[in-house]
């Protein structure tokens, strides 16, 4: 499904400014009471109003014209609301409208709109506006009614305090982070509690110490763990740093979706190390998260899966910690972890794998077999990370060390994205990824009895690869059943 918008959300000037709402009953009841949130200037048109509506148009001094539509009346509008709850009067308005050059809403008519009216949350003059495109109004107001909850009724006027300080803080605090702090402050600090206890004076006290004594702008890294792939596995706090970074340093294998969800003025720059292909080494990447600290910049340092599990964070911490450098680690969900719920398959199973190992197929390719192969072959669990190219060398070298060659394996490509792959054998079968051309994704391996517990339903055997079958490849989750030709 496209993630693509079929509307841009934008807000008009309506200040001041005439607006027609067309209709007498509920439908035009309730776009005048969406518009009294603004300081448009409404006009009623009616002709029969029911009493309800009457009453109200009476009571808040609504201007009124009396009088059957007619395409004339939507001259001089900035917008048109067509509500009368007839579908062909409703149309008439809206080209009446369209033929003036003015914006016009046909209620319940989508195909009829040329903007759409939202859900709102009005803490002026800060606003939330929630569309869903036309497709669920009662989903809309369920999202409205949960982030009221949220927004405290304070919150416009410590917006409005904010907007009397704009002009001195551009003109005393340097654009980039200095001002960046200073607003942070502002909206989390005392600034922000004078301001919910009602003392405004107190308020802005507090806010001009903050502008004469600014915080001087330190450094800050977090190592990110951006998860295996699908955007809806970052974890909230990765969210949140990502919206407080001054740049986003990611590597190749996050996908650009992830990136895109950082603040949108953040610096992007990528040092994307892959096989075959590296654009930086990791000895540059430390000194470029070294400088951009000693740069007093909050810097998220995004890494797939966890930045802890083979993802050289060590190297990184040791970078930063040699150079004074403030840094968090943020964790993620590691691939191994996403590519066994792909699988439905439990990594550790009683009586039958009481045990996990975390490893690389690189580890055996030596000359040494590593202690861990013992634990593959008393019946741990064993997740292979960047596995397809050794993939014969692994099998070969655990069948050495005693692990049956029917023990099962799940592969899987993509792990939690919506084009991932799914694959099943045996060990005996697992040196057939090299025959599997198609694969360009980020592959794991998951060994081990504990394998037979998965569910095989939207898998393929591995074997296929070697008899030249043609592969399957998942779709999102909600066709999971169903299957496109790869």
């Amino acid at each position: 499904m496209s993630q693509a918008l079929t509307v841009f959300p934008a807000f008009f000037r309506v200040a001041r400014k005439p607006v027609a709402v067309f209709g007498n009953g509920d439908e035009a009841y309730a776009k005048a009471r969406l518009l009294l949130n603004t300081q448009a200037r409404l006009i009623a048109f009616v002709d029969e109003p029911e009493p309800d509506y009457a009453a109200f148009l009476q009571a808040r001094g609504i201007e009124q014209v009396n009088a059957p539509f007619a395409p004339e009346q939507v001259e001089g509008m900035t917008l048109v609301f067509a509500a009368t709850g007839e579908a062909l009067l409703d149309q008439a308005i809206v080209a009446a409208a369209r033929a003036a050059k003015i914006p016009a809403n046909a209620v319940d008519q989508p195909e009829w709109c040329d903007f759409i009216t939202p859900a709102l949350v009005n803490r002026a003059p800060v606003a939330v506006a929630i569309g869903t495109e036309g497709a669920g109004p009662v989903l809309a107001q369920m999202i409205r009614a949960r982030i009221d909850q949220m927004l405290p009724p304070s919150l416009g006027a410590l917006a409005s305090l904010a907007a009397a300080y704009r002009h001195a803080v551009d003109r005393l605090l340097p654009r980039g982070s200095a001002r960046r702090i200073y607003w942070r402050n502002f909206f989390s600090g005392p600034v922000a509690d004078a301001v919910a206890d009602g003392d405004l004076s107190a308020a802005r006290r507090a806010a001009t110490r903050l502008l004469k004594a600014p915080e001087a702008a330190e450094g800050r890294v977090w190592l990110v763990g951006a998860g295996p792939g699908a955007e809806d596995l970052l974890t909230l706090r990765a969210q949140r740093v990502m919206m407080e970074a001054d740049v986003l340093v990611y590597d190749a294998l996050v996908p650009q979706a992830i990136v895109d969800m950082g603040r949108r003025d953040a610096e992007r720059l990528s040092v994307g190390k892959r096989k075959g292909c590296h654009s930086k080494s990791q000895a540059e990447i430390n000194q470029l998260l070294v400088r951009l600290g000693r740069e007093g910049k909050r810097v998220v340092r995004l890494k797939s899966g966890d930045p802890l599990v083979y993802g050289r964070a060590g190297e990184e911490m040791a970078a930063l910690r040699e150079a004074g450098i403030a840094y968090e680690v943020v964790p993620g969900i590691t691939s191994a972890l996403a590519a066994a719920a792909d699988f439905e398959l439990p990594l550790t199973l009683r009586g039958v794998a009481s045990s996990l190992v975390f490893t690389t197929g690189h580890d055996l390719t030596g000359a040494v077999l590593p202690d861990w192969a013992r634990l593959a072959v008393s019946g741990a669990s064993v997740a292979v990370y960047m596995g397809r190219t050794v993939a014969a060398s692994v099998a070969e070298r655990l069948a050495e060390a005693g692990l049956p060659r029917e023990t099962p394996v799940a592969v899987v490509e993509n792990a939690s994205r919506e084009n991932r792959l799914l694959m099943h054998g045996t060990l005996a079968d697992l040196p057939d990824l090299a025959y599997r051309e198609d694969l360009s994704g980020p592959v794991m391996v998951i060994i081990g009895e504990a394998v037979a517990g998965a569910n095989f339903d939207r898998s393929q055997p591995l074997s296929r690869a070697r008899a030249g079958g043609e592969g399957e490849r998942l779709l999102p989750a909600d066709k999971k059943n169903e299957r496109v030709r790869a």
